[in-house]
């Protein structure tokens, strides 16, 4: 039994590291065809119809999910600093959060679920109905002409809907904390100015552009190598998701870390959210 079991898990191991030799080729592919020569295959006709279906299609829930969280936020944490004469400074603190944590999360979690289980069951589509074989056959590499725009369009919106997410979260929590509790609207941006600082943009901006990577990434490698049959591509559309969010929360946490002491390296101190 106990052969068994250290046979199973080695077996678990071995399939664990071959897929994740097998995704690294896969970027590596990515990358050197994103390298190459920019309008030689016409990749801006390709890319186009993608930023679209990646970004602005994807606007108006990225929006929403955004206010309503700034909005929560304003209403959960505004008794404890009303308690303490700090409701003024409220601003602040949501609007870090927003910035730093919360806004690039949720905006790389929305594209995830809605672009990337897309992304992962077309691709897989293709995949079973042997379109991706037909492709090479005739020459064209798939990676090519259907992963790099793909990924590229993830990489540059996922950024950007960032931006909509910090706007819209900052507008819902000012719209409860100063509109829905009084708290005067000077001192409300005033706090926040002096509490957010560039440097903290910048994190949330950098942090958005490895997610947009990673979910582009990974859909497409689901796709590419989903399992026969109608099962299989619904399989690979949800891994994606999982895979997906998975990772942007890890690399949330590495990413964070990094920005901070890199942040400590450049200005020769511990970054405490001050503009």
């Amino acid at each position: 039994m106990i052969a068994d079991q250290i046979d199973t898990v080695g077996r678990a191991v071995q399939q664990n590291l071959e897929g994740f030799g097998r995704f690294t080729q896969f970027s590596l592919a990515t990358a050197g065809w994103a390298l190459r020569g920019a309008g030689g295959y016409g990749r801006l006709r390709l890319l186009v119809p993608q930023l679209f279906q990646v970004g602005t299609r994807s606007i108006p829930v990225v929006a929403l999910v955004g206010a309503f969280v700034g909005a929560v936020l304003g209403v959960e944490m505004f008794a404890q600093f009303q308690a303490f004469g700090q409701e003024t400074r409220l601003g602040g603190v949501i609007h870090i959060s927003v910035v730093k944590q919360i806004g690039p999360v949720l905006a790389a979690v929305m594209i995830a679920g809605r672009v990337g289980g897309a992304v992962s069951a077309e691709l897989g589509s293709m995949h079973v109905t042997e379109q991706l074989d037909a492709l090479r056959v005739m020459g064209s590499d798939p990676i090519r002409h259907l992963v790099v725009p793909r990924v590229l369009a993830c990489l540059i919106m996922v950024p950007v809907l960032t931006v909509f997410s910090d706007l819209l979260g900052i507008g819902g929590s000012w719209l409860v904390v100063v509109q829905g509790f009084g708290v005067d609207s000077e001192e409300y941006w005033k706090f926040s100015s002096q509490f957010v600082g560039n440097w903290d943009v910048f994190t949330g901006l950098v942090k958005s552009v490895f997610f947009g990577l990673g979910i582009g990434l990974i859909s497409c490698y689901k796709g590419f190598n989903c399992g026969t049959g109608a099962s299989g591509v619904g399989r690979a559309a949800t891994d994606s998701f999982v895979v997906s969010f998975i990772t942007i929360i890890v690399a949330n946490f590495f990413l964070a870390k990094f920005m901070n002491d890199l942040y400590t390296v450049i200005y020769g101190h511990v970054s405490l959210g001050l503009g």
